[in-house]
C-alpha cells in the first residue's frame, strides 16, 4: 500500500493539472446567437434540451411545437477548430383552427445539422473572439418538424469583452434555406446581437435582439426576437440553463420557453 500510495498521489496530480488546462467551459446554448470559442482538442461538450416549447398564433390558427432531446455534440479536432452534429430526437406539433375548432398533430424526429467551426481569433473566446462556422442541414427528420430537404449557410461569430464579465456577442448569418413548398431554396439573412453578463463564478445571464430576413418565394418577412438567458456552472464541466424568447412583429412566432444542460467530457 505504502508503494502504491505515491501512484495514487501522481494519478490525481495528473488528473487535476489536466482539468485546470481546459478553457473555461462554453456551450453554444442558451443564447440564440453562436459563441466563436472552440471545445478543446480530443474533448467533447454534449449540449441538450430537456424541453423547448414554441407558440405561434396566425392567421385564425395557434401553432405549439415542443421539441425534446434537440442534442448538439461537439469535438474539438485541435486548438483551433471544432466539428458539430446536431439532431432532434423527437417533435410534436399541434395546430388549431380558432375558427372550426380543428386540431390537427403530428410528431417524429428530426433533421440532422454537420457544421464545421474555425476561430480566426483567440479560440478560447477571451478578448476579441472571432470564428467561422459554416454548416449543412440533412432531411433526415419528419414531416412534423423536419424542412422536407436540404440546407445550408455560414456565420461568423464574434464576441468581444468590454469590461471585467461584460462581453458583447455578433452571429451575422447567411443561408439558404428551404423553400416553403419544398421547391427550392431561398436567401435567409441576419443576425443575433447579445449582451453577456457574468453575475458570479459559477451564474451568467444574458439579452439578446435576433433579426433575420426570410427571403421565401411564398412570403417575405423579418422575424425579429427578444431573448433573455440564464446560466449556471456548478462544475468546469457542467451547465444547467434556461432560456425564453417573444416575438416583437407579426412574423415571429410569439413566444418560446426552454431548458437544457451541457456537459463536457
Amino acid at each position: 500500500m505504502k508503494t502504491c500510495a505515491p501512484l495514487l498521489l501522481l494519478a490525481i496530480w495528473a488528473t487535476s493539472a489536466r482539468a485546470q488546462d481546459l478553457r473555461d467551459l462554453c456551450p453554444a446554448r442558451p443564447g440564440l446567437g453562436t459563441p466563436p470559442c472552440i471545445v478543446d482538442k480530443g474533448h467533447v461538450l454534449a449540449e441538450t434540451s430537456l424541453a423547448d416549447w414554441t407558440r405561434d398564433d396566425a392567421g385564425g390558427n395557434r401553432s405549439d411545437t415542443v421539441l425534446t432531446g434537440d442534442l448538439l455534440l461537439r469535438y474539438g479536432i485541435d486548438g483551433k477548430s471544432e466539428v458539430q452534429l446536431g439532431w432532434t430526437a423527437l417533435g410534436h406539433n399541434r395546430e388549431r383552427d380558432s375558427a372550426s375548432g380543428a386540431i390537427m398533430r403530428g410528431h417524429g424526429t428530426g433533421d440532422i445539422g454537420l457544421a464545421y467551426k474555425r476561430s480566426l481569433v483567440n479560440p478560447d473566446g477571451a478578448g476579441l473572439s472571432i470564428a467561422v462556422q459554416p454548416f449543412m442541414t440533412l432531411p433526415t427528420g419528419g414531416s412534423a418538424i423536419g424542412a422536407g430537404d436540404w440546407s445550408t449557410g455560414i456565420i461568423l461569430p464574434i464576441s468581444a469583452e468590454v469590461a471585467h464579465g461584460i462581453a458583447l456577442e455578433f452571429s451575422p448569418e447567411v443561408d439558404a434555406d428551404v423553400d416553403r413548398d419544398d421547391s427550392g431554396r431561398h436567401a435567409v439573412y441576419g443576425s443575433v446581437a447579445g449582451l453577456d453578463v457574468d453575475l458570479s463564478d459559477a451564474v451568467s445571464t444574458s439579452v439578446a435582439l435576433s433579426a433575420f430576413r426570410d427571403d421565401d418565394p411564398a412570403g417575405h418577412g423579418t422575424a425579429l426576437l427578444l431573448a433573455t438567458a440564464l446560466a449556471w456552472q456548478p462544475g468546469n464541466a457542467w451547465q444547467v440553463d434556461l432560456g425564453s424568447a417573444f416575438g416583437l412583429n407579426a412574423h415571429s412566432p410569439d413566444a418560446r420557453v426552454y431548458c437544457g444542460i451541457a456537459r463536457r467530457f
